[in-house]
């Protein structure tokens, strides 16, 4: 683990006590020295890296403010656009690839004065929940190199949790930011729908995706979320409303704050040792002043069926720009709808086809209304049902996956069973509401659990109030 938390690091060096090229040294060598058997990072951007925090030192000694952040090193998962740096969203069509244009991210995170040094490792697209699909490499589990890390974010999870970057960016399409975070043990957040630009995000399913930040503890998460988050005229679906300061009311406590347990997220499917950390946390609120009690949000129970309609079809739309025309890779052939199959057959997955697949079909004509038109209307459901229980509760508790961290190997084959690990994150994403996890002890394996800490949309900052309390107190 880091031996600072990023906002001590960043004090260091605003302070002069450290300077920001020799933490970027610090983490390019740990990069170099552990990642060779983790396969966290695509791609470590050195050169880039030095001449970042070169300058950031140069504006300390010149006296100018810097933000909390300044000379942070930050990992970017790799489906995020960096201006001139390789972007290959873990596929072989974009192999080589890179962008003419920074994602509105890391246009903030240089705001802020951060440091990118490198790009992390993803399932292909963010189309997993174990980063085996990338097209490159597996990333493993830092904490046991016999599990999965999590994914599609699992390269940034695996990379904070062993410590190889005190921060890093993932997106979350399903439970990509939040499921990796809980099987390495590291605080995941996904903002609420609109609260951080997708400007610059390759999509995946553009109603759903999210970026948002992967932090060893809750105070780094909230000042790395406040950097990137505000309103973004390039993106249309951006919030106009302020960003609020999570920080200042982090220590703000739950006393008199209503917490729901929804009995939807600890049915059948829970492993037993997950539940008893879910309950042990609910009880740890209680006796922090929180009103606890279950409630319920019945639509939830089919949320994963209509995800598995919904973002399938909006990736059928999406990556079909992968054509071989326009960028990436070409294979070329005597006609054009030849040089088509080629290039996708060529540069797409096994797992990016099947979603394809499944979505052109959801699509297609006397199809649409019985697959697709019928998942949008569970979507208004579930929207409804959450909307009802916040309506007593301010947050609501849940486990943020299923069980510990899966062994390798077991479910990149079983896509069913692969795609039961999302049951529980599945819903806030269709609601577009914020949830974040937060490690809560462990399982009887040893390995972490992730308690899942679910507001209404806006609702971050009762949401990072209760993540501080559940960090304080946990086992």
């Amino acid at each position: 683990m880091n031996a600072v938390s990023a906002l001590e690091l960043g004090r260091q060096i605003r302070d002069g006590e450290r300077s920001a090229v020799e933490a970027t040294d610090a983490v390019l060598a740990r990069i170099g020295e552990r990642d060779a058997g983790l396969g966290a990072l695509r791609e470590a951007t050195v050169e880039h890296a030095r001449t970042t925090a070169a300058e950031i030192d140069r504006r300390v000694a010149a006296g100018e403010a810097m933000g909390p952040l300044a000379g942070v090193p930050v990992a970017l998962k790799d489906n995020i656009c960096t201006r001139g740096l390789p972007t290959t969203c873990g596929s072989r069509i974009l192999e080589g690839w890179r962008p003419p244009y920074d994602a509105t991210v890391v246009t903030r995170l240089a705001a802020a004065g951060m440091v990118t040094v490198g790009k992390t490792n993803m399932d292909e697209f963010a189309m997993g929940s174990s980063t085996e699909n990338s097209a490159y490499e597996a990333t493993v589990n830092p904490l046991d190199s016999s599990r999965v890390p999590g994914g599609s974010s699992g390269g940034s999870a695996a990379a904070v949790a062993a410590g190889l970057v005190p921060l890093a960016l993932g997106s979350d399409t399903g439970g990509s930011i939040r499921q990796p975070a809980a099987f390495c043990g590291v605080v995941g957040v996904k903002p609420t729908y609109g609260r951080v630009s997708r400007f610059g995000l390759v999509a995946y399913a553009s109603s759903l995706d999210q970026i948002g930040p992967f932090a060893t503890n809750v105070a780094d998460a909230a000042a790395l979320l406040e950097a990137i988050a505000g309103h973004d005229a390039m993106d249309s679906t951006s919030i106009p409303e302020a960003f609020p300061d999570i920080t200042a009311r982090l220590g703000d406590g739950v006393d008199g704050l209503r917490v729901g347990l929804p009995r939807e997220f600890l049915g059948d499917g829970i492993a037993e040792d997950v539940r008893r950390r879910v309950h042990a946390a609910a009880d740890a609120l209680a006796a922090a002043g929180a009103v606890v009690d279950e409630t319920s949000v019945p639509a939830a129970a089919h949320a994963l069926s209509a995800y598995y309609i919904i973002a399938p079809a909006e990736a059928s739309s999406n990556l079909s720009r992968f054509d071989g025309v326009r960028f990436g890779v070409r294979k070329d052939a005597p006609t054009t709808p030849e040089m088509y199959d080629l290039t996708r057959s060529a540069g797409f997955g096994h797992e990016v086809k099947n979603r394809i697949m499944l979505g052109t079909y959801a699509l297609s004509a006397g199809y649409y209304d019985a697959y697709y038109g019928t998942a949008q209307k569970v979507r208004t459901l579930v929207i409804a049902d959450f909307d009802a229980a916040y309506e007593r509760f301010d947050v609501l508790l849940a486990p943020t996956a299923p069980t510990t961290a899966f062994p390798r190997n077991t479910l990149v084959h079983d896509p069913v069973k692969l795609y039961q690990q999302d049951i529980c994150t599945i819903p806030t994403n269709l609601a577009g509401h914020p949830a974040m996890s937060v490690p809560f002890g462990t399982g009887d394996d040893g390995l972490p659990v992730g308690v899942q800490v679910l507001a209404p949309a806006l609702g971050e900052v009762d949401m990072f109030r209760v993540a501080a309390v559940l960090e304080e107190v946990a086992p």
